[in-house]
């Protein structure tokens, strides 16, 4: 009996590509679950983006950060690690520590809380940074310290991170005074240990590999974002803050205030620095 053999189907190379799409797709999945499980999801966000700064962030997890703000201020120097030698002014004090601190208050005169930072490293520039934050902060506490009759509130919190050998500072102060209305104030320093000089935000954003004109442009995206808010806000009739999201303040390179953390760079439009306004506009990279 002659026996015949059915024939061999073609394979279906579409189908074969597919389904080894699907299974890699599966198995990336089941890592990511798994090293979410082990890191936690923040950390892991921070590993698998590039130079720990994350460009992938939801909107729950950016809004979260935006909201969670004014709780970075701890007035200390977070722990950190460095292999940068560091010469330091006085070796029985931090990098970062409190040097003057006032918590005060006289009824119809003033009610000041303040921690002011002092940046303990012997380098020329660093000394020009402590010499303006003296001059700004701890001679308005003085000169609060002796006025009457003014109502004046001043609160003046900081947190300072050393991350990839930046050692980044930010000062945030509410300043009341009379019937003004609030200011909100705030002033970073950033300084590579490494190179013992200044570092620019433009720096910092090619140092963590990232694209100077996609961040330029998100800075771009969350001004307009803020100033249409602001601008429905008018139409009923509030009194806001005027943005003007083409003006050139907001280019990469006049963007002086910004700061470091977590892998996050905090880039501050805070109005307050010259106008008597309250209102700031926080862009996180």
């Amino acid at each position: 009996m002659k026996i015949i053999l059915p024939k061999k189907e073609k394979t279906n190379v579409k189908v074969v590509i597919l389904y080894t799409i699907s299974i890699i797709t599966c198995i990336i999945a089941i890592i990511i679950t798994g090293l979410s499980i082990y890191y936690g999801s923040d950390e892991l966000d921070r590993l698998v983006t590039i130079g720990g700064s994350s460009s992938t962030k939801s909107d729950e997890q950016y809004q979260l950060l935006i909201n969670n703000f004014d709780n970075i201020f701890q007035n200390k120097l977070e722990e950190y690690t460095t292999d940068v030698d560091i010469k330091k002014i006085d070796e029985g004090q931090e990098i970062v520590y409190t040097y003057y601190t006032k918590d005060e208050s006289k009824k119809n005169n003033y009610d000041i809380n303040i921690n002011i930072p002092y940046i303990n490293i012997d380098n020329n520039a660093i000394a020009t940074y402590n010499e303006e934050i003296k001059k700004t902060y701890e001679e308005k506490a003085i000169s609060t310290l002796q006025t009457e009759n003014k109502n004046i509130i001043y609160t003046l919190q900081y947190e300072a991170t050393i991350e990839n050998d930046i050692l980044s500072l930010i000062i945030k102060t509410n300043l009341k005074e009379g019937i003004n209305a609030q200011r909100v104030i705030i002033q970073t320093f950033n300084f590579d240990l490494k190179n013992n000089k200044e570092i620019t935000l433009e720096e910092v954003i090619n140092l963590k590999q990232l694209n100077v004109q996609d961040v330029q442009n998100k800075i771009e995206k969350e001004i307009t974002i803020a100033y249409k808010k602001v601008e429905d806000l008018r139409s009923l009739g509030y009194e806001i803050f005027e943005r003007d999201p083409k003006n050139e303040k907001y280019n990469i390179e006049n963007s002086k205030e910004f700061f470091i953390k977590d892998g996050n760079i905090y880039i501050i439009y805070a109005y307050g620095n010259k106008n008597i306004t309250s209102e700031m506009d926080l862009v996180i990279i």
